[in-house]
């Protein structure tokens, strides 16, 4: 029997989101950048870990590996090997202190295990409540700057790599900020990584994925990941991959400038990855036809970009916290980018146990009766992708020519551009289906499992970029009658006309933000809309009384792989 979580979690999710509306404010403040989640996650109680079991549906990530020779595997379990180093840098950058210490304080084997799974005290999927009476809420610049550092001394500090995504912010003896590159910082690991890459690609039958690995090691050496992302686009028919580095900056909710160490070993899924290839060729026509002015979609998207499908056989470090990702669309350097688009990966094995374990229940609770046939695995995969592919579409560089778009929006940047791919891939979908490359006759099964989706993706937690774009979406499509709740039996119903203009315009206000790089704007919208009301916290509430998984977290590694 699945243990039920919390019905303190909505609760919570609601104050945590509403607690957004001042943190920007709070940290632009003279006094020290204050927390995220402060004043709103009360320490846990004693049970706090065993009511929330039920949280996680557990995943066994395998995959078959019968195709591979003996070399082939050998290079699999290194790469494996190396991925998991990433564990232990992460570990570094969530929690500001010895891991074993950490958990030995633990009052029980659940709290240990909850602290584990979230590489620190704090409960990503539940507003980042304290597992431990005593740490306080989590800074909001985690460990990556000084805990005392305010914004405006930051903001003056005459340091010209202070916002690279590749540094440290610390003090020197003097009291003074100074600056510490990665691979400084975390030398030891990051050897022990690059190592395992050069002997994987020694391995490697690939000699592209071999030039690539050599490249990535070098890069975690020297932060220099620019050379190995515009080698990792050359790449096209490699059947192993892996995504390993620093990659996101989500874990940054100061200023959204510094990136976690994350690593993924994926096995390319060759048929299905050949169906999905001719929709990257559409991307600079669907540019075009963007529902927004001229100006605001004048560059054009990489050619070189690629679809591709994938099983996922690890996650490692910031990749496996929180809400676990399935689907990626990397490189996130804006300059590759527009030099050679961007590769998106859909992690098939995953996505499909999420639909499967949460989106199904989830519609069954919230979703009208006669439209819980439109709830399929394939508009839930299609919505998916076209998320992912929908990040290539858009601006990059703001229109004032002083940066680019994350830069301008800091902070807000994640979360917009999540809800910038999420409304982009329905229009990508609706513009597909009116050319012929799509069904048009499934697209209510896009939109009704569009829905689902954010009431998948809201539950994540107020701290959480997928969950504040979701929560953004919900309130506006609400409010253009997209969707309506039926005040008897507390379900949703899509309004398929209604739900198509509410895409374009919300795509129009989005892009319009980031074209302008209006931080005032980001911050207005997502203030006035990234919250949870009261009837709809009721509504997940009713997700946690049926026991429904919040996220999945996984049983891997060589042995479950059935390597050495």
């Amino acid at each position: 029997m699945t243990a039920r979580p919390s019905r303190a979690r909505h609760a919570l999710l609601l104050a945590g989101l509403a607690a957004l509306a001042l943190a920007g404010c709070q940290r632009d403040a003279a006094e020290p950048a204050s927390p995220a989640a402060a004043g709103t996650a009360p320490d846990a109680t004693a049970d706090y870990a065993a009511r929330h079991a039920g949280d996680y549906a557990t995943v066994q990530l395998k995959a078959d590996l019968s195709t591979f020779d003996a070399d082939g595997k050998r290079m699999i379990a290194l790469l494996v090997q190396a991925s998991q180093v990433m564990d232990d840098i992460f570990w570094k950058q969530s929690w500001d202190g010895d891991r074993e210490a950490l958990l030995a304080r633990a009052p029980d084997a659940a709290t240990r295990e909850l602290i584990a799974l979230n590489f620190g005290p704090w409960d990503r999927l539940n507003a980042d409540t304290p597992l431990l009476p005593d740490v306080g809420p989590r800074p909001p610049g985690g460990v990556f700057y000084p805990a005392d550092m305010t914004r405006a001394e930051f903001e003056q500090a005459p340091l010209a790599d202070k916002a690279s995504w590749y540094t440290l912010l610390r003090r020197d003896d003097a009291g003074k900020l100074v600056t510490v590159p990665y691979h400084v910082a975390y030398k030891a690991e990051l050897e022990r990584a690059a190592a395992l890459l050069r002997e994987a690609a020694e391995v490697s039958a690939h000699r592209g994925f071999a030039n690539y690995l050599t490249m990535r090691a070098d890069a975690l050496l020297d932060d220099d990941f620019q050379p190995s992302d515009m080698a990792w686009m050359n790449m096209k028919d490699n059947p192993v991959d892996i995504v390993i580095g620093p990659i996101e900056s989500y874990e940054d909710q100061l200023f959204g400038y510094k990136t976690a160490y994350e690593g993924l070993v994926l096995i390319k899924d060759q048929a299905w990855s050949e169906r999905l290839a001719r929709f990257a060729a559409f991307l600079p026509e669907l540019q075009r036809g963007l529902p927004v002015d001229a100006k605001y979609k004048a560059e054009t998207p990489g050619s070189n970009a690629d679809l591709n499908a994938y099983e996922v056989v690890y996650y490692g470090g910031n990749a496996n916290v929180g809400a676990k990702t399935i689907a990626i669309n990397l490189p996130n350097d804006e300059e590759v980018q527009l030099a050679k688009g961007t590769r998106r990966l859909q992690l098939e094995n995953v996505m499909q146990a999420k639909f499967d374990t949460i989106m199904v229940p989830i519609a069954g609770e919230l979703v009208a009766q006669d439209q819980l046939a439109h709830i399929t695995f394939d508009a839930f995969f299609q919505n998916t992708m076209f998320h992912e592919v929908a990040h290539g579409l858009g601006i990059k560089n703001t229109l004032d020519g002083k940066g680019t778009v994350s830069a301008a929006l800091k902070d807000y940047a994640s979360s917009f551009e999540e809800g910038k791919a999420d409304v982009l891939g329905l229009y990508m979908i609706n513009s597909l289906a009116a050319k012929g490359e799509l069904d048009e006759s499934k697209l209510m099964d896009n939109y009704v499992t569009f829905l689902a989706g954010i009431l998948r993706s809201v539950r994540f937690g107020a701290t959480d970029a997928h969950a504040r774009a979701n929560m953004v979406r919900f309130n506006f499509f609400a409010e253009q009658g997209a969707f309506a709740r039926d005040p008897d039996t507390g379900r949703y119903r899509v309004d398929f006309d209604k739900f198509r203009a509410a895409t374009d315009a919300l795509s129009r206000k989005l892009l319009t933000i980031q074209g302008d790089g209006d931080y005032d704007a980001a911050k207005q919208l997502t203030d006035g809309m990234g919250q949870v009301g009261p009837e709809l916290a009721a509504d997940l509430e009713k997700l946690s009384a049926a026991g429904i998984p919040v996220d999945v977290t996984f049983e891997q590694g060589l042995d479950v792989l059935g390597l050495e």
